[in-house]
């Protein structure tokens, strides 16, 4: 939803948090949910020593809007769902969340959210769905941790976090 880009950005933002760079993270050193790899692909360039730390909100909103919420096509889809799928997109990448998305209502997942797929969330119970998608991260985030023992140190905040956005999302819906 068009008007839903600002409050899901704090949301998001207040989720990621600040600076980490921890060697177990996957994603490398990151600053306010944004690995260093992101952001140098977003700028075209190799980032410089010292410069993840310096990121603020404002200047990490433009690569969350054009690198997560338009791909997930955040404007076009309903209020809660447009945040439960970008903060999953910032979490987990855009592909699998579309694809989370579309199997939660029933449309082929090829990753791309398309008219095919709108349309299906449009005619969709939303509880239903944000039940469904919800259900989708923690098979997710547990599979990461069995599957790789050194992920198992962050499965209680990834859990934390996906009841914390479907709480959140389904007080928009109320």
């Amino acid at each position: 939803m068009k008007a839903n880009f600002d409050a899901s950005f704090e949301r998001v933002i207040k989720a990621e948090g600040g600076y980490v760079n921890d060697p177990d993270d996957r994603g490398g050193e990151t600053n306010l949910g944004v690995t260093i790899g992101a952001w140098g692909a977003y700028l075209g360039r190799e980032i410089k020593p010292d410069e993840m730390k310096a990121l603020t909100k404002e200047t990490v909103k433009p690569f969350y809007r054009a690198m997560y919420w338009d791909k997930v096509k955040g404007d076009d889809l309903p209020l809660a769902v447009d945040y439960v799928v970008f903060d999953f997109a910032v979490n987990a990448g855009v592909s699998r969340a579309a694809k989370f998305l579309q199997r939660a209502v029933g449309a082929v997942d090829d990753g791309v959210i398309g008219s095919g797929t709108l349309g299906k969330v449009a005619v969709t119970n939303k509880q239903r769905l944000l039940a469904n998608f919800a259900e989708q991260k923690q098979n997710f985030y547990k599979g990461l941790a069995i599957n790789n023992p050194s992920q198992q140190k962050f499965l209680k905040g990834w859990l934390a976090r996906v009841d914390h956005v479907k709480s959140a999302a389904d007080s928009m819906l109320a």
